[in-house]
């Protein structure tokens, strides 16, 4: 029937059987035949020939303005078909955002893996700038981060959630004893960020001019570092709050509000080209939507 459809629409875009059957490779004694065909297996009439001219009947209208999409879809799962069998080694590159403790992750690996034990999955954290480099050079397929820049139209933007944004203390900060915390609270307080040296400007800026977190910074490169660093009671970290385990020792997770009472939020997203969609990576950002969703 797909190939019927596709003399159907040459037809049509040619305004001829003739030149049609011409571009098809077929006679057209051949092209007329297996449009007959398609009439018969339909039961309606798509062509009204008159001597050498024809019109569209509402139903072959129908059929020609809904047919284009079909083919293009057929065209596409053909072309993605014959990539994935002609692919030795499957490969799907993830970044995720240094810092990013929570389980989803986990779970969507596991599950991912165990569906399609064909691909070759990597998984490596990284920070916000360097995700986006990397991204950009086709370094990475996907990327699971929050939102830091505004939305590009080469890339699919793939909302998950939005995530509440807490501070982790020192238990020893007076601040620990209570049940959240302001940013007014906290102005004073060193906020550690995690941000190689050449990336510490863009970091302070978002952090600073975005989410209006901090006044004074310290910088470390590792979540590591930057735990050490809460626990000593030399500033507070500022992280999303999704999956997290209850508080390590020696530190307090409180929640984190904005002088009019409102929570700072997070938008998790997960972001990859256009251009080098694909099934696979389509699947494992669904996956990962699901077990996000899930998250406490």
């Amino acid at each position: 029937m797909f190939k019927q459809l596709k003399y159907f629409m040459a037809v049509v875009d040619y305004n001829s059987f003739t030149e049609a059957a011409e571009q098809c490779f077929i006679s057209q004694s051949a092209i007329s035949q297996q449009i007959n065909a398609l009439e018969q297996d339909l039961g309606v009439l798509l062509i009204k020939r008159e001597k050498r001219k024809f019109s569209l009947t509402p139903a072959g209208e129908y059929l020609y303005q809904h047919g284009k999409g079909l083919l293009d879809q057929v065209a596409e799962i053909r072309k993605e078909t014959i990539r994935i069998g002609q692919d030795s080694e499957l490969q799907l590159r993830i970044g995720y955002l240094e810092g990013y403790e929570g389980k989803a992750l986990q779970a969507s690996i596991y599950e991912f893996t165990a569906t399609y034990p064909e691909v070759m999955l990597s998984v490596t954290k990284y920070s916000h700038e360097d995700l986006f480099r990397k991204i950009s050079a086709d370094e990475i397929d996907l990327v699971l981060s929050y939102q830091r820049r505004a939305f590009s139209d080469q890339y699919i933007n793939f909302h998950l959630k939005y995530i509440p944004c807490v501070v982790e203390l020192s238990v020893r900060n007076k601040l620990a004893e209570q049940d959240a915390v302001s940013v007014e609270q906290i102005k004073e307080i060193p906020c550690i960020l995690i941000s190689k040296k050449e990336q510490q400007e863009l970091e302070q800026g978002f952090y600073q001019n975005v989410l209006g977190i901090g006044r004074h910074y310290y910088f470390v490169e590792s979540a590591d570092d930057a735990r050490l660093t809460v626990i000593g009671n030399r500033g507070f970290l500022p992280v999303a709050n999704l999956g997290l385990d209850d508080n390590p020792a020696g530190l307090k997770r409180l929640p984190l509000f904005r002088e009019d009472n409102t929570p700072i939020q997070l938008n998790y997203c997960a972001f990859w080209k256009k251009e080098r969609s694909s099934y696979y990576i389509e699947e494992f950002a669904s996956i990962f939507e699901k077990h996000f969703s899930d998250a406490e």
